[in-house]
């Protein structure tokens, strides 16, 4: 009998270049998250480097773990896992509350660990509630993450340094400009693999074209090794702080959901359904992957929804081709030469491409939004209210300024506030008591049946 696709082993050359499309597709976005926090932190260009590479090293363990698995863990699909963006604005707000920065790093890897073990036991249970992780819920949680990182974007399009002369000068706004460009080009003009990989040679081109500005620094090259390891607890040992940990806790819960639906979607795509003991099993690859990845100095981990597009594509299916590329990711963690290759891409340069790679973030969840029964009236305000919330910290970041300095660390995360936000709303309308009458009013400014009958 043969083999499922799934299960299906490819010659050794067609795994290694499939193996290298999904690394390319999904680079960008692994390497995003720490040049986020990194920065954030204040790194020098040597320890963002060692940050960035110890982020793929570990994204290819938890791949390696999703795909190929061991007892009850692991989906055994053809998943690619990385650094979650859904941690990054709970940790860069874990980062501003930090008075001594060097801590900041610590207290991160500390409430990784103990969201990530948590998450481990709750996985089977988490499988059998997804019922109350409805689209209405993740796709509100979705367009806030990518709502969320736009502002990065931003502040990279504006230069590296806030506090220097030039800073959002028309020759850094000019480079974001002509990336984005490129990048809108590349994905209208090309197909298969070189659209696949648009971001990525932006970022390459964008770099070119910054040299004559004076604006690229390759030392970060010069200065870095060939051959290294990700030695653990790099920057301190653990810390756990409470409210650092609720918040990463919160992420947890968004990521299972994603992951959830992530595997859902996988699962027809190549044919072989995921069942309540797959979700399970996936989820305790995630979230065991997460909590190992801290010793590593690395961050939450979890599916990247662009590689299940790619295997939507290109119909290869194979875990076995994903698994390769996992094998990718942990040599590119072991060389740190070609880690330190993304510290060389200007800021500018990098908030031109983050502005596709956000945006699209946020594009996908109002393409869940679009699945999320918005023609109900219930459904709008749960939308309405949870965007609302997760878009105070943005538009109104001193808010919460009342508040106490552990509380801020949860409430500053718009994506954390608008996940609990969107759970409860879904609860009080679509579960407690939930009304089984006509619900077709579809805008909630529309007086209501019983409303226009007593007019």
């Amino acid at each position: 009998m043969a083999a499922h696709p799934v299960d299906e082993k490819l010659p050794a050359l067609k795994m290694a270049t499939s193996g290298l499309q999904h690394v390319a597709a999904m680079y960008a976005g692994v390497v995003a998250p720490p040049l986020i926090v990194g920065a954030a932190v204040g790194l020098s260009g040597t320890d963002l480097t060692f940050l960035t590479g110890a982020c793929l090293f570990t994204a290819g363990l938890a791949t390696f773990l999703q795909t190929l698995g061991i007892w009850k863990i692991g989906a055994r699909l053809p998943f690619v896992n990385g650094v979650t963006f859904a941690g990054v604005a709970p940790m860069t707000a874990v980062v501003a509350s930090t008075h001594d920065k060097s801590d900041a790093l610590p207290i991160i890897f500390g409430a990784v660990i103990v969201a990530g073990l948590l998450g481990f036991v709750a996985a089977p249970f988490f499988s059998k509630a997804i019922r109350f992780f409805p689209p209405v819920v993740t796709g509100s949680v979705i367009t806030l993450i990518g709502v969320s990182l736009l502002p990065v974007a931003f502040g990279w399009a504006q230069g590296p340094d806030p506090s220097a002369d030039d800073y959002g000068s028309t020759t850094y706004l000019a480079l974001a400009g002509v990336t984005l460009l490129i990048v809108l080009l590349l994905r209208r003009f090309t197909r298969g693999f070189v659209k696949q990989v648009a971001v990525l040679l932006g970022l390459i081109c964008g770099t070119l074209v910054a040299i004559p500005f004076g604006v690229t620094d390759f030392s970060p090259v010069a200065h870095a090794d060939v051959v290294g390891f990700p030695t653990p607890f790099h920057f301190g040992a653990p810390q756990f702080q409470l409210a650092a940990i609720l918040s990463l806790c919160v992420v947890m819960v968004v990521s299972m959901t994603e992951s959830t639906a992530d595997m859902l979607a996988l699962g027809e795509i190549v044919e072989r359904p995921a069942d309540e003991r797959t979700i399970a099993a996936g989820l305790r690859a995630d979230t065991l992957g997460s909590a190992l990845s801290p010793l590593f100095n690395g961050f939450m981990c979890s599916a990247f929804a662009q590689n299940i597009g790619l295997v939507a594509m290109t119909r290869i299916r194979s875990r076995y081709v994903v698994a390769t590329g996992g094998g990718f990711l942990v040599l590119m963690g072991l060389c740190p030469m070609a880690a330190s290759l993304i510290a060389v891409v200007p800021r500018p340069v990098l908030g031109g491409a983050g502005v596709v790679l956000f945006g699209s973030v946020a594009a996908s969840g109002i393409q869940t939004l679009m699945r999320a029964g918005l023609d109900r009236d219930n459904n709008v305000l749960i939308v309405a209210v949870s965007l609302a919330v997760g878009i105070i910290p943005i538009t109104a970041p001193e808010f919460y300024h009342a508040f106490p300095q552990t509380a801020k660390i949860v409430l500053d995360s718009g994506i954390s506030t608008g996940c609990v936000t969107a759970v409860v709303l879904n609860l009080l309308f679509n579960h407690l008591g939930r009304n089984h009458e006509a619900q077709d009013v579809t805008h909630p400014m529309e007086a209501g049946e019983e409303i226009a009958a007593a007019h």
